[in-house]
């Protein structure tokens, strides 16, 4: 969607706006249901990059403490818990710049997702950087998604992130396509960017082809030590605005109310599910920040009449496009497509 259009979106009275948001979820999703993600960091902090989020950049004072990379035993546990609690996808993230087919650590991730994806779960990582050998190897091991953010407009991110440009990301995603993964690509709204920075974002997003899978959309969590610490939080509304032009712009993709809900009451969460989010991380830890913990998720999810997400029957299937919950039929659905 180009970003006049997004722009007009982005001008109509919030009502206006979130009623199409709802018109177009409705026509695109028919289940009512949100999708339970739980997010692990299995290698935390030491970061090289200079990400002014980000608590994990060795560059900052942050107090995060420096982690190896996770045993896989361990990473299992979690992935366990994490199917026993409704997840449906689990997601794996390591501080890295990126990764380099042929090491140790790279060797070493990959016997891991082999593990987990005997599990009956979406496979989604985030590991930096990624070439085209190495995205066929993380689809071979069982990796269904990709996560690999812009964070915001091509204008605005050398004022974020210097360590790499935005075309390294726009080829890392692009690797990841080539390879045969989804991609889950969304940004971080509280960066110090205008509103126009937001919706050059969103017409990149929207633009890719094919879209992506999954669009998460977070706010910035000011972590202590890191450049952006001081900047105030964005409002619940903004983000219901951001969700909702997501949601026309990218119809398909499951759009992911992501970091910083803590920040949000249960009316304006309700909101955000109302504009078209459905899905969200789940569980008490969002890698280094918090996030609200399950009972009180499952509790709202009740209380607004929302479904989660079933767990998948064909292990083999995940994230071919086949409906994964009819063994009947073999074709697209949104839940698994």
């Amino acid at each position: 969607m180009k970003y006049d259009a997004l722009m007009a979106l982005y001008e109509m009275p919030f009502f206006d706006l979130i009623s199409q948001s709802r018109k177009v979820y409705l026509e695109n999703w028919e289940n009512n249901e949100v999708q339970l993600c739980t997010l692990l960091s299995i290698k935390t902090g030491g970061c090289s990059e200079d990400c002014s989020y980000c608590a994990q950049s060795a560059r900052y004072n942050s107090g995060v403490q420096v982690e190896r990379l996770m045993e896989k035993e361990a990473v299992m546990e979690r992935a366990r818990a994490a199917r026993e609690t409704g997840s449906t996808r689990f997601c794996m993230g390591a501080a890295w710049r990126g990764v380099r087919g042929g090491t140790k650590r790279f060797d070493q991730v990959v016997d891991i997702i082999k593990d987990v994806s005997t599990l009956g779960m979406e496979v989604c990582v985030t590991l930096g950087e990624l070439g085209p050998e190495e995205a066929k190897t993380l689809k071979e091991a069982g990796v269904t998604a990709y996560n690999h953010n812009l964070d915001t407009s091509r204008e605005h991110y050398p004022n974020i992130v210097t360590t790499h440009t935005y075309d390294d990301r726009l080829s890392t995603i692009k690797h990841a396509q080539e390879a045969g993964m989804s991609v889950c690509c969304g940004g971080i709204l509280g960066l110090g960017e205008t509103a126009e920075d937001r919706l050059k974002m969103i017409e990149t997003i929207s633009e890719m082809s094919p879209q992506p899978e999954s669009v998460p959309i977070n706010s910035l969590m000011p972590m202590p030590g890191t450049p952006l610490e001081g900047k105030d939080p964005v409002t619940v509304f903004d983000v219901v605005r951001m969700i909702a032009i997501t949601r026309i712009a990218v119809p398909k993709a499951k759009v992911r109310l992501s970091a910083g809900r803590t920040h949000f009451s249960d009316e304006g969460q309700a909101l955000c599910f109302f504009a078209g989010a459905n899905s969200i991380f789940y569980g008490d830890k969002l890698l280094t920040a918090k996030n609200p913990a399950v009972k009180k998720d499952m509790d709202l999810l009740a209380s607004l009449g929302l479904k989660t997400q079933a767990p998948f029957t064909d292990v083999e299937n995940i994230g071919s496009g086949k409906c994964l919950q009819n063994e009947e039929e073999e074709t697209l659905c949104n839940t698994c497509g």
